[in-house]
């Protein structure tokens, strides 16, 4: 099992990631209230504030007593709704080691809006491959899979601490970001080509869609001195207004020796 735990990752331009920190609180209070209430009504919360395919592109209606809201603000709600506590805490795990830094490159209200935008994104992607679909779609994973291919193009070096536990072998490996999240963003695609259906229970597409939505997206919200590929060298990873640095072969002086 591989399960990032940290990164090591400073922030500089913000003290709080207040956008992450209210993002998580919203999903956990929205799951604390689903779990509140009894089984049916628990299951008819997913199908009224869940994204349903069928529903959005109007191919079916839901029954009067379920059209909470119109079809397509569903596209936002769902983003808050999760099918269980493994579900909600896999997602804000991530949400709070990588949003941080993301929020820091981007500011509070552009990361907010791209964190939407790349769950809009994310569960467009999925419906397209069944418009006709009735399963709804719940979760956050879509939108942090923006954040994730954000992170990626913005701090491709920075270590994320990640628990390895195969048996009774259990350790705690600094992985560069570049290998976690690209061997991450890999898997999704190993498994939507294994069972390009449901995924039994799984939105691949919607994890690949906000992925490339975030990667897309990343260079119109960062602020513009924040650089791409931070520390993998090149124009991409100087920042604006940095210096060049001009390597120049060292001339050779004769050495001065003393008189004897």
């Amino acid at each position: 099992m591989l399960l990032p735990l940290y990164d090591n990752n400073p922030r500089h331009r913000i003290p709080f990631q207040y956008v992450t920190a209210g993002l998580i609180a919203a999903c956990a209070a929205v799951f604390l209230w689903q779990a509140s209430l009894d089984p049916r009504r628990a299951e008819e919360a997913v199908y009224a504030l869940g994204a349903i395919p069928a529903v959005v592109f109007g191919e079916r209606t839901l029954p009067p007593d379920l059209a909470w809201i119109p079809a397509e603000a569903t596209l936002v709600t769902s983003m808050f709704l999760h099918g269980g506590w493994m579900h909600l805490i896999g997602n804000m795990l991530y949400l709070w080691i990588l949003g941080d830094n993301v929020e820091d490159a981007m500011g509070h209200v552009r990361f907010l809006v791209f964190y939407l935008v790349c769950g809009v994104a994310a569960v467009l992607a999925h419906m397209l491959i069944d418009t006709g679909s009735t399963v709804p779609l719940v979760g956050a994973s879509g939108a942090i899979s923006g954040v994730i291919g954000a992170y990626l193009l913005l701090h491709p070096k920075a270590n994320i601490n990640v628990l390895i536990w195969v048996f009774v072998f259990v350790r705690i490996v600094p992985v560069p970001a570049w290998i976690a999240l690209a061997f991450w963003i890999g898997l999704q695609f190993v498994n939507a080509a294994a069972d390009p259906g449901t995924g039994g229970g799984v939105a691949w597409w919607a994890h690949i869609g906000g992925a490339a939505a975030g990667m897309v997206l990343v260079p119109f919200f960062k602020h513009r001195d924040v650089p791409l590929l931070a520390g993998i060298g090149g124009p991409w990873g100087r920042r604006r207004g940095d210096p060049k640095i001009l390597l120049r072969r060292p001339r050779r002086r004769p050495v001065k020796r003393p008189w004897r």
